[in-house]
């Protein structure tokens, strides 16, 4: 995966946008800090890649709060 900064996106943009298809996806960063992920689409995958995104953030949340849960049990 490559990362590439807020600068990098504003002043090569075209660059970017050539090597997004090959790369897949590229992670952009403000201060060394990830803030976004970019990735290619088409215009008739759209909905199913944001379904699929917003299935992978639920699962993680739910994940988490089992193990906060968990932990929180074995601490009592």
């Amino acid at each position: 995966m490559k990362f590439i900064t807020v600068r990098d996106l504003r002043t090569t943009p075209a660059k970017i946008w050539k090597d997004l298809p090959e790369e897949h996806e590229m992670v952009i960063t403000n201060n060394g800090k990830p803030i976004a992920l970019l990735t290619p689409l088409n215009g008739s995958d759209i909905e199913d890649t944001l379904s699929s995104i917003r299935k992978a953030r639920a699962s993680v949340a739910i994940s988490k709060m089992q193990f906060s849960s968990i932990k929180n049990n074995l601490l009592r």
